[in-house]
Parts: C-alpha cells; sequence; structure tokens
C-alpha cells in the first residue's frame, strides 16, 4: 500500500548519535520523520567519549556545539608514561587544520544524545522506543518494513528508511550488505574514578611493561576511562578489573594508584570492517551499521555522526524537490572512501595505543627524547595527529559534487572544509558572518559581485540556496554580507569579483571568477539541484504554497 499522505518521509531505525543526528537535520529542514529504536529506552552507560573538531563543526551549524561544549571537557595533550617516567606530551597543533574548537570534548556519549533529544523534543519529535525493525525491503519508490513492539507486528510504508541500528544492524542484514575486514586484539574498558594526580587536560597512554593502558578524563571530577589493551580473559567482573588495573597503573606510574570499583565494564573485539554499498533502492545505512573501527582514536561516533550529516542534507533536497534523486548516489560515493581511509589510521593508532612490541620499552625512552629535543620535528608529529584525528583533514575533493581542484590556488581548495578560527571570527567582520550564514541549512552561494543576477538566481533557486551579495559594508537594508578588510574572500581564495559555492555540510563546492547568471545556474543544475520552475512539487509563479507547506522564493526556515 502505498505511504500515507501525512505520514513520516523517513523511517530512521535506531536512535542513538547516529540516527538522532539524521533526525534533527532532516527535521530542521521541514522532513517528517519517525524514530524507532528496539532498546526500552535511552542507554545509561558511557560508552563513546571523545567529540572532534569536526564534529563540533558540524554540530555548529545545527546550533548544537555551546550545549555540548558546556557539558564536555576539553582535552589538549596526549602525554605517554612509562615506568615512573613521564616520556612526552604531545600538544595540539592545528595550524593548518582552522577551528573554532582546537581540542578533543570529552563527553559521554549518554550526554551527547541527551542534547540531541532535548532538541528533537523542541522540535516536535518523540522517539519510540522498545520498537524493533523486523523486517524491510525497498520496492520502487517505497520501503514496506515490519515492526514489531510487545509481540505485536505493524506493516508500514514509508517513502525512505535508514539504518543506524549498530553494528547488529537489521537493515544491512535484510539489503544483503555484508561487513568485510577482520578483528584482531580483545580489549577492556571500565569507567573508574581515580587517585593518580595526572593532569585533566590530556589524554595518558600508560605502559605497564608488556602493554598499555589508556586513560581518558570524563567530565566528572576524578572519573577517567580506563582502555586496558593486554586483557586476555582475567575476568570482567568488577573487583578483579579493579585490582588488575591498580597494579598495571601503579607499574606504569611508578606510584600506588588508587581505583575505584568500575561503573561501567566492556570486553570486546576489536574490529575493522565497512561495507561496499551504503544504499539500496530507497534505504541507506550509516554509523556503525556501515563501518566498525578500533576505539584507538575515539572515531567510532563521529565518523556515524558524520555519515548521518552527509545523509541528511541530501536526502532533504530530494524529499522536497529541491534536487534530483541523483544527489543521493554522492553519499556512498563520498562516505565509503571516508570509511576506508579511517580503517587504514586507526589501525596504526591501534598499533601505537596498544604497544605490544617487546622491544617497546627500550626503544621508546629513546625515540621520544629525540623526538622532545627537535621541536620542528614533534611540531610536525602533532600536526599528523591532529590531521588523523580531529576529522579537519578528510575532504570531498574527489567527490562529483566537487568542482575543480583548486591545485596551486590560494585559499580553501574545493572539497575541503570551510572553517575559521575564534580568533579570526572576532577579528574579521566577513569571517564571522561567514560562520553565522552557514547555520542556514541551505547551499551558500557567496557572490563577490552583483550584477544584477542575484534576484534571478534567488528567485529561481531560493529555497535550496541562500544566494548572498558580498560587499565592503554592511547593507541594512538588504542581504549582503560586509566584508570591510577582504578577509572572507581571500581565506577562501576568490578572486575579486568571483563566486564561491559551500555545501550544506560547509565543505567547498566550487569557486571561480564572475562569469554571469547562465554560468552559475548550469553549476547549481550540475550539482542536481532543481529550479523552482521544474522542481517536483514546487510553488507556481503566482507563489501559492507546495504541497510541503513553503512557498517559492527565500524562504525555507
Amino acid at each position: 500500500m502505498p505511504p500515507e499522505a501525512d505520514g513520516p518521509q523517513v523511517l530512521i531505525a535506531g536512535a542513538g548519535p547516529v540516527g538522532l543526528t539524521l533526525a534533527h537535520e532532516l527535521t530542521r529542514r521541514r522532513v517528517r520523520v519517525r524514530v524507532i529504536d528496539r532498546a526500552d529506552g535511552p542507554a545509561t552507560t558511557s560508552r563513546a567519549l571523545a567529540v572532534h573538531p569536526r564534529t563540533l563543526e558540524a554540530c555548529h551549524q545545527m546550533g548544537l556545539a555551546d550545549a555540548l561544549v558546556a557539558r564536555g571537557r576539553p582535552v589538549v595533550h596526549f602525554t605517554v608514561h612509562l615506568r615512573g617516567r613521564q616520556l612526552i606530551r604531545f600538544d595540539t597543533n592545528y595550524g593548518r587544520l582552522p577551528t573554532a574548537y582546537p581540542f578533543s570534548l570529552m563527553l559521554d556519549q549518554v550526554r551527547t544524545e541527551e542534547i540531541l533529544r532535548e532538541r528533537l523534543a523542541e522540535l516536535g519529535v518523540g522517539i519510540e522506543w522498545g520498537v524493533e525493525l523486523a523486517d524491510c525491503a525497498p520496492s520502487g519508490d517505497r520501503v514496506n518494513a515490519e515492526l514489531r513492539r510487545d509481540g505485536r507486528s505493524e506493516q508500514v510504508t514509508v517513502p525512505w528508511l535508514v539504518g543506524a541500528d549498530g553494528s547488529r544492524s537489521t537493515v544491512r542484514e535484510r539489503l544483503g550488505l555484508r561487513l568485510v575486514g577482520d578483528a584482531t586484539q580483545t580489549w577492556l574498558n571500565a569507567d573508574v574514578v581515580l587517585d593518580a594526580d595526572l593532569s585533566r587536560d590530556s589524554n595518558h597512554l600508560v605502559h605497564t611493561g608488556s602493554g598499555t593502558v589508556l586513560l581518558v578524563p570524563f567530565p566528572d571530577p576524578g572519573k577517567w576511562r580506563a582502555v586496558d589493551t593486554e586483557y586476555a580473559g582475567q575476568g570482567a567482573d568488577p573487583e578483579t578489573v579493579r585490582r588488575r588495573l591498580a597494579g598495571s597503573l601503579a607499574r606504569g606510574l611508578g606510584r600506588p594508584v588508587a581505583v575505584s570499583e568500575p561503573t561501567w565494564v566492556s570486553v570486546f573485539r576489536v574490529q575493522q570492517r565497512m561495507i561496499t554499498a551504503m544504499r539500496s533502492g530507497r534505504c541507506f545505512v550509516a554509523g556503525d551499521a556501515a563501518h566498525v573501527h578500533s576505539p584507538a582514536s575515539g572515531q567510532g561516533m563521529n565518523t556515524g555522526m558524520q555519515d548521518a550529516y552527509n545523509l541528511a542534507w541530501k536526502l532533504a533536497d530530494v524529499v522536497r524537490g529541491h534536487a534530483r534523486e541523483e544527489l543521493l548516489d554522492t553519499y556512498a560515493a563520498e562516505r565509503i572512501p571516508v570509511g576506508g581511509r579511517l580503517l587504514s589510521s586507526t589501525r596504526t593508532a591501534t598499533a601505537l595505543v596498544a604497544l605490544r612490541n617487546a622491544v617497546a620499552p627500550v626503544a621508546m625512552p629513546v625515540g621520544l627524547s629525540f623526538l622532545k629535543a627537535v621541536r620542528p620535528l614533534k611540531r610536525r608529529v602533532e600536526h599528523r595527529i591532529m590531521a588523523g584525528m580531529s576529522g579537519l583533514a578528510l575532504h570531498y575533493a574527489d567527490s562529483p559534487l566537487t568542482y575543480g581542484t583548486g591545485d596551486g590556488a590560494a585559499g580553501v581548495r574545493p572539497g575541503h572544509l570551510v572553517a575559521c578560527t575564534e580568533q579570526d571570527v572576532a577579528r574579521y567582520p566577513g569571517l564571522r558572518a561567514l560562520r553565522q550564514a552557514l547555520t542556514d541549512p541551505r547551499w551558500l552561494l557567496l557572490l563577490f559581485a552583483d550584477d544584477g543576477g542575484a534576484a534571478e538566481l534567488t528567485l529561481r533557486y531560493g529555497r535550496a540556496v541562500q544566494i548572498r551579495t558580498v560587499a565592503p559594508h554592511e547593507d541594512e537594508d538588504g542581504p549582503a554580507l560586509a566584508d570591510p578588510d577582504d578577509a572572507l574572500r581571500q581565506t577562501l581564495g576568490v578572486p575579486p569579483g568571483g563566486w564561491a559555492l559551500i555545501r550544506p555540510d560547509g565543505y567547498l563546492a566550487a569557486k571561480g571568477q564572475r562569469s554571469g547568471t547562465t554560468t552559475l545556474t548550469a553549476r547549481l543544475q550540475a550539482l542536481h539541484l532543481l529550479p523552482e520552475d521544474t522542481a517536483p512539487g514546487a510553488g507556481d509563479s503566482a507563489g501559492r504554497p507546495a504541497p510541503d507547506g513553503t512557498r517559492r522564493g527565500v524562504t525555507t526556515e
């Protein structure tokens, strides 16, 4: 049977951080969602802990970053210990990775989910707990699904379905998608309170002689996540774990360490797996349903939320008639390579964190002492660590949505993230205005000269694209964006009188010389965007409402 006219346009299976991010971004773009989860209620254990800068930049666009930062603990160092010695402390180096969030935010996943649920509730979206997706099958322009609750079955038909239902995803299984990869070491996670006199703006890697314990601070006073990389089935009851951690940390730190009984213990196999497709018909998968990473660099939740963020704006544009369905093919084209690169980097991080090489206790002091003495080399290493961990270096230069390479050109290259530091935002009005403009859920077209085409482009593409003329002075009566010191144009590397097109997720799609409305229209159409007069369901020339309640012109929110 066909979907109900006023029913959900997207069914989301899974109410973890991935499903909640997707639901938030679709709802923010006026797409009706239904969110289900087989669990009886929200998770109560901490699970993922780190929110990295790229994710925080996305959360700024979502309007959530301030709430996350207020509840979390910024970490800006990584300290290595061996036999009572502090061998080295790595600092942050975001010199070539501009961001307003130059730190990793330690915040338990439970609290991240709380913030997302609170904001969704404000938008009128609730979570249906205890509802399991038992089956699903794409069928032409719809998806048939079976839901189960309290032993009762419900047959539903929806236009779109997204599986954010974790590493044991029902959606992935029903679509016949297979995780490929391996599982190697067995590690143990424990949440404990320590009396250890360790700086809490740093993660600490403690070499215990034959293995390591990674310590990550919670926002709560004295509380740490301990990752024991040498666990070998010695028992996971709280008292056994407490004694083992106390002994291991005392050997590595060279002093007694008081360890509380863990409030949460998890034994797990370190997995490195991903799928080779993320879509089947009108069904998608995201997060752990599509890829599973080692926790060594804290990438799992971040990558999943970024999957959801990437998919949400594309799916919303298609659902609301702003873009052709071909836009959705770019989801897998962009996110599968990201997953592959992360598998490689997290394998390296896993090996470095575990340090199971027998010569490590001898080689580490020598190598790290040399690194500490040669400061330029240390700074290069710190940059590489930040590039791999922060997510800021990930790009879509090879995406079908990226036009031009920008090789050798100044400023942001096409396919790369547009971001700036807090200092630059405070100093330059143009960058401050840009940061605010990026909170609009539409594409952003910046025109550094207006020959009269802005009004025509707004009329035809204003529902999908925010079109702003950049001027040297603020226009109080119009939509012009003020850039009095030319900092915005120079940061983007746009030629005088040129233009720049930024995607809804903050990545630069294209830039170039100003060459008229016809050229820009062709560029928008090449990115699968539909003008108002051809968009399915668009209002007519008199401005009457489209079926989704919007009107022609510039208003989207």
